[in-house]
Order: structure tokens, then C-alpha cells, then sequence
């Protein structure tokens, strides 16, 4: 990667800082327990405006405007607090209080951002609470900003952001968590040789995840609502971001909402801790849309993350921009797919436009062409190449074991790993050394030879998150240790369903192929019973109406709460009352499996 300052824009800084309110007090936050949860002032060595070497200059840039921290006024009535999380939180006024849009990632954060606003707006109540969509820094805190819950309170969200949410964040939870542990850098020193941000925001917080559940849901583009006195005008957009999202314009205010579809990044197609690919035509045509819909109608264009676009003219210039860079990535990445070209091919061969390059907010902090062209091809054509070499190769451990022994041995493969390095080319020095290191795991000189390259390739990375995997994965392989600690209360907010889907997940098929048991399960709050089958490895499950028992018989009936459902997922069977067979339960407690939160990546 070379390093280059990049395009000249002084709009970044000004927008930045417009509007500033205050900062808080204390850099700081702190649990109860007296564990950090954020600290911004670890990002103080930004304050120099002089790019070191071990930072591409326009990542140092970024990095130095997503520091910006504090209270920010938007526009008449709209307030953001930004840098207390990875993303920011927007305060809206109405009538009677104040309208939470996207509470942050962690409660604790969520509660230090609303006092910072009423520090210097008043002691104005939350009247609503919006989530733009299905990611965890735009719902996480909501227990922070809510503590005692909705009650009264309307929450909207776009049409199945819950069934999203437990997709994305659930169901694959514990692997997107260990490798958004790579992509964020937590287990990084924040330096000029360590995590230097996200490019999207700084950092993500080490707090409480919550979730209070959505009881309004937004099914339509034009869908107006009068939220505390405030009118909105939403706009759905699905498949774009997140696979449930939306927009929303503030017609009295000429506030226009752009939830993360639109930032100050090019972003991800697929993002690197893994998801579902997302949709960059459709991503193209809603921005299109929002740009016809809602531009001529705003004066300020606002997100999820960064800062403000103020003036019509700009906030259509900006949007056209971004719609131009998702179409020219689909467009130009199926055109060469059509020509022959496999993913990794394509993404040697797709650069933007000139014009678009030198858009400081189509740069590549947190997305790049690169893994952006690969997920378009991934979406269409699968993992699959059509080249049959391909379509059976050995495991990485296998084929690093036969590369290994051609060249001669680890001791070998290093020196000749290490001489490309010295040519400049660490790209095929990392392929090599990766295969010493699977072959040989404990080959020090293999080990420390790739921490050595991958340092060298995070520090020529203009895009943050592939610094922060490089960086993690050479501290990975100079043996620390990978804590990963999630606290979470999403789970309360499972339905039956989701958690039978999670329990399902966790069996261990070859163990269950001769299993048959059939388990019915009565769920006293939720006053209905569901059948568990385990038949052929596989657990599933379907709900009978309220007070009418499944037909034919179950080899147990267990009768318990939610809450005693959550728990028996580790062992624990307090409370819960069994008929039948009293071996059924142990049985399949013990075909389950448990997930690895510490599992190896740079190592086999």
C-alpha cells in the first residue's frame, strides 16, 4: 500500500467543529465497579497535527476529526453527542422532552451522553427513542437512556430490525465478536503504532449491551409520524447498511437523517468482522432516492457517525457522490465478472474515478475497493471461483504444510518470506510466512518474521480497520492473550423462538445423529408450549397455540419460565418441573456445544 497525503479539502475540520456546545467533563467513564468503559483522552497523541510515519496520513487526518468530542448543535432543536462511543447519539427536541435517536453501544455510555445534554438543554425527559437500524452501536445503549425501561415510550425501528439483530448479532455472535475484536483493535494500545481509531469513529465501548424492544415499526418510504410535537418522514432502506435501516427527513426543521447509509467513508459492502453481504445497487438507488426525496428539502444532512453536511447544494453533491461510488463498485465489478474475471482479480483492477478519489468522504477509512469489490462478487457468484483447482483445495494447515515441505522447511520458507519483505513485496511475504506459521506453530523466527510484516502493512494502511487487523494479529502472534469479555443483557429480550434457534446452533451434530427425543417445553410467562425434535443431528422446534399441548406424544414435558429457558443453555435446571422421562434433558444438555470466544486466528 503506498502512502500518499491523498486529495487537499479544508470542508472536513470546519464541519467538524461547527456547531461545538461543550465537552464533558471528564474524558472518562467508568462502571460502577470502577472498570473504563470509554476514555477519549487515550487519543490525545492526536492533538499533533504532524503525521508520523507509522500512520498513512489520511487515516491520521480521519482519525484527528472523529476525536472531535463533545455537545454539537445540528440545526435549530438538534443536538449529537459525538466521541463518547464508536457512534454518535442525536437529541432531538420536542414538545414536552427529547427524542433519543441511536443511544450508543453500551448503557454506560448512553447515560454520560443524555447528562451531557442536560447539562447545557435542561432536564428534559425522553419521550421516544428511535434506532435507525440493526447494528449494536445504534441500539446497545438504550438501557442507559431508558433505565426503567419503555413504559410509555414509543420506540421505533424499521420493519424486522429484531429478527436482524438477532441474525447479525446472535446467531453468529461469538465469531463476529472475536473478529470485530481484530477490526476495532480493542486489545490495542492506542498510540501512533497501535489503534488509531476505526475510521467511522474511534473506538468501540467496553460497556453494558442492552435492548429494549421496538413497539412502533416503520414498514414504509413517505411513512409520516408526530413524535412529542415533532414531524417525520422516514424512508426504508433495507438490504443497504444493515439489512433493516432507515432514513428520515425533519421537514419543519430541513434536518435530513442519513442513519449510516451515507458517512464520511466509503464503507463496507461486507464488513471485515462478517455479516450478511449487503446490496450496493439497491444502497445506490436509496441514496438516489433520499438525494430526489429529501435533498431539496434540508438545509443539514446529518448520521450515525462523523459530522454534518450543511448547505443544499452540498448535501446534494454529497449524496450524489456517495450513490455514484456503491453504483460504479456494483456495476463495474459485475461487468469484469462477466468478462471472467474472479473476485480477487477484480479488486487488482477496479479503482474509482479521479473525481471520486479525491472526495475526502469516499476514501477508504473503514470500507476499501478492495474487500468491497470481493463482497460484490461473493454476493453474486458465491465462494466459488469456477476454477476447479479451487473447488476442493486442502484446509490451510494441509496445504501450509505442503508449501512448507517444497521449500524446503519453515527455516527456509522464512528466509525466502523475508527477502520478498526486503523487495517490498509484503503482500506475498505474509502468504509465505502464514504458511510456515500453520505448518510450524511454535517456529519463533516464523512467528516473529510475520508480526514484523504485518506491522509494516498496518502501518501503510490508509483504512483503519485493516491497520487494526494487522496490528492484532502480530500481537496475537507475539503470544498475548485475546480477553474478550462481552456483557450483554440482549438475551433477556430473546423470544422462545430465538433462544430454541440459539440452543439449536449449539448441538453437536455427528454426537446427535442416533439421538431421537421429542421435549415439549410449557413457557409459563408466554402462556404456550413449543416441541423440541432432535432427530438426524438436528434440534427443531415449532410452537402450539396457547393452552392447546402439541399432538402426540413427548418423551419429557418440562414446565418453566423464559428466564429459566435463557439459563438451561449452561446447565442450570432450577425451578423447572419435568413429567416423563427424567433422562430426556441431560440427555440433550449434553449434546451441546460450547462456542469458543478465544479461538485462533493467526495460528491454526
Amino acid at each position: 500500500m503506498t502512502k500518499h497525503p491523498g486529495p487537499s479539502d479544508a470542508r472536513g475540520p470546519s464541519a467538524a467543529d461547527r456547531g461545538f456546545v461543550a465537552a464533558p467533563s471528564s474524558a472518562r467513564i467508568t462502571s460502577e465497579d470502577g472498570r473504563v468503559i470509554w476514555d477519549s483522552g487515550a487519543y490525545d497523541f492526536l492533538e499533533n497535527p504532524d503525521c508520523p510515519d507509522t500512520v498513512h496520513p489520511g487515516l491520521w487526518r480521519q482519525s484527528r476529526l472523529c476525536a472531535r468530542q463533545g455537545l454539537y448543535e445540528v440545526t435549530e432543536g438538534v443536538y449529537q453527542v459525538r466521541n463518547l462511543d464508536l457512534s454518535n447519539m442525536t437529541l432531538i427536541e420536542g414538545t414536552d422532552g427529547v427524542i433519543v435517536v441511536d443511544p450508543l453501544i453500551s448503557a454506560e455510555t448512553a447515560a454520560a451522553a443524555l447528562s451531557l445534554y442536560r447539562v447545557h438543554r435542561g432536564e428534559r425527559p425522553v419521550t421516544a427513542l428511535i434506532y435507525t437500524h440493526s447494528h449494536t452501536d445504534h441500539f446497545g445503549g438504550a438501557g442507559g437512556v431508558l433505565p426503567d425501561g419503555a413504559g410509555d415510550v414509543p420506540v421505533f425501528a424499521p420493519q424486522g430490525f429484531t429478527e436482524h439483530l438477532v441474525s447479525e448479532n446472535v446467531y453468529a455472535g461469538t465469531a463476529m465478536a472475536r473478529r470485530a475484536a481484530y477490526m476495532y483493535g480493542v486489545l490495542l494500545d492506542e498510540s501512533p503504532t497501535g489503534q488509531v481509531g476505526c475510521g467511522l469513529g474511534m473506538a468501540v465501548s467496553n460497556g453494558t449491551v442492552t435492548l429494549i424492544r421496538p413497539t412502533r415499526d416503520v414498514t414504509r418510504t413517505g411513512q409520516e409520524e408526530t413524535v412529542d410535537g415533532v414531524r417525520f418522514v422516514f424512508q426504508l432502506t433495507p438490504d443497504t447498511e444493515a439489512p433493516s435501516e432507515m432514513n428520515f427527513l425533519l421537514p419543519d426543521r430541513r434536518a435530513l437523517c442519513m442513519a449510516e447509509n451515507a458517512t464520511h467513508t466509503m464503507h463496507n459492502v461486507l464488513t471485515l468482522r462478517g455479516a450478511e453481504v449487503r446490496d450496493s445497487r439497491r444502497w445506490a438507488r436509496y441514496l438516489d432516492e433520499a438525494l430526489n426525496l429529501f435533498a431539496p428539502e434540508a438545509d443539514v444532512a446529518f448520521a450515525s457517525h462523523h459530522w454534518p453536511t450543511w448547505g443544499t447544494d452540498a448535501i446534494a453533491e454529497f449524496l450524489g457522490a456517495q450513490r455514484d461510488m456503491y453504483a460504479y463498485l456494483h456495476d463495474q465489478t459485475l461487468r469484469l465478472t462477466n468478462k471472467g474475471l474472479t473476485g480477487t482479480e477484480i479488486a487488482e483492477h477496479v479503482r474509482l474515478p479521479p473525481s471520486l478519489e479525491a472526495n475526502w468522504s469516499l476514501r477508504g477509512y473503514y470500507g476499501s475497493v478492495s474487500h468491497n469489490v470481493k463482497a460484490i462478487y461473493q454476493r453474486y457468484m458465491g465462494w466459488y471461483d469456477g476454477n476447479p483447482a479451487h473447488l476442493w483445495e486442502h484446509p490451510p494447515v494441509d496445504l501450509a504444510r505442503r508449501y512448507v515441505a517444497d521449500y524446503g522447511g519453515p527455516a527456509a520458507m522464512t528466509a525466502r518470506a523475508l527477502e520478498y519483505a526486503a523487495q517490498g513485496d509484503l503482500r506475498f511475504a505474509a502468504t509465505l510466512l502464514n504458511h510456515a506459521v500453520f505448518a510450524e506453530p511454535d517456529a519463533v523466527e516464523a512467528r516473529e518474521a510475520l508480526a514484523g510484516v504485518y506491522e509494516q502493512l498496518a502501518h501503510g494502511a490508509e483504512n483503519a480497520t485493516w491497520r487494526n487487523i494487522y496490528l492484532t494479529g502480530a500481537l496475537e502472534l507475539r503470544g498475548h492473550p485475546a480477553p474478550l469479555t462481552v456483557r450483554s443483557r440482549m438475551a433477556l429480550t430473546l423470544t422462545v423462538d430465538q433462544i430454541l434457534d440459539v440452543l439449536a446452533i449449539r448441538i453437536d451434530g455427528p454426537r446427535a445423529w442416533d439421538e431421537h427425543l421429542v421435549l415439549d417445553l410449557h413457557v409459563t410467562d408466554e402462556r404456550q408450549t413449543w416441541r423440541l425434535t432432535l432427530s438426524n443431528g438436528a434440534l427443531t422446534h415449532r410452537s402450539a397455540p396457547p393452552d392447546q399441548p402439541p399432538p402426540g406424544a413427548a418423551h419429557a414435558i418440562l414446565t418453566l419460565t423464559k428466564p429459566q429457558l435463557l439459563a438451561l443453555a449452561d446447565g442450570a435446571q432450577q425451578g423447572i418441573t419435568s413429567q416423563g422421562d427424567p433422562g430426556v434433558l441431560p440427555r440433550l444438555l449434553g449434546l451441546l456445544d460450547a462456542p469458543d470466544h478465544h479461538f485462533a486466528i493467526v495460528t491454526p
